[in-house]
């Protein structure tokens, strides 16, 4: 199973650093993972504005084709202005809308204020359902005093979190493993 750590930001580390903890966590649940983590940072973007995949630079389709062969997906976003990053957004306009139907997915967010976890509840999860995804119900959000001047996390309820986050996302992919991708619907 391909699973893709998407660092939904272009700038900072914190979100990067969540990320690699949440892949160590899931390598110790289910070692035989293939678990790559996605950099927008390392893509040339372009606004997404309705045209064709095929109108889009090679970049921006690299990056389409990653999301559609990875099988499950966890979600990294600092949240800036109480909002997802545009960089982030503009990713997911770029995406089929079955790209990740049925596929397993969890967030990971951090912010500079405790009021902007909802963000996730108000943004991130009613993006996620448009797509049908299979979010687990247990998103980690961290705060900036949850790290050290490294970007470490030194949390241990956050670690604690992570790693419920990695042993939840393991379950949901195995579940997924037996659902058909194919719809009755036409939607």
């Amino acid at each position: 199973m391909k699973v893709l750590l998407v660092d939904g930001t272009i700038v900072g580390r914190k979100t990067g650093a969540v990320l690699e903890q949440v892949k160590m966590y899931i390598q110790e649940f289910q070692p035989d993972m293939e678990l790559d983590i996605l950099s927008l940072a390392d893509y040339e973007h372009q606004f997404v504005d309705g045209r064709p995949l095929g109108e889009y630079n090679s970049s921006m389709q690299e990056l389409a084709r990653r999301f559609n062969e990875a099988d499950g997906y966890i979600i990294a976003s600092p949240i800036f202005q109480g909002s997802i990053p545009g960089v982030l957004k503009n990713t997911f306009d770029l995406l089929h809308p079955h790209t990740m139907r049925y596929k397993p997915v969890s967030i990971v967010a951090n912010g500079g204020t405790y009021q902007h976890h909802l963000v996730i509840e108000n943004q991130l999860k009613p993006i996620l359902d448009y797509f049908r995804s299979l979010v687990t119900p247990n998103y980690v959000y961290t705060h900036t005093s949850h790290f050290d001047a490294d970007n470490n996390i030194i949390s241990e309820d956050v670690h604690d979190r992570l790693r419920e986050l990695a042993r939840v996302f393991v379950q949901y992919a195995e579940m997924s493993k037996h659902l058909s991708k194919e719809t009755l619907d036409q939607h």
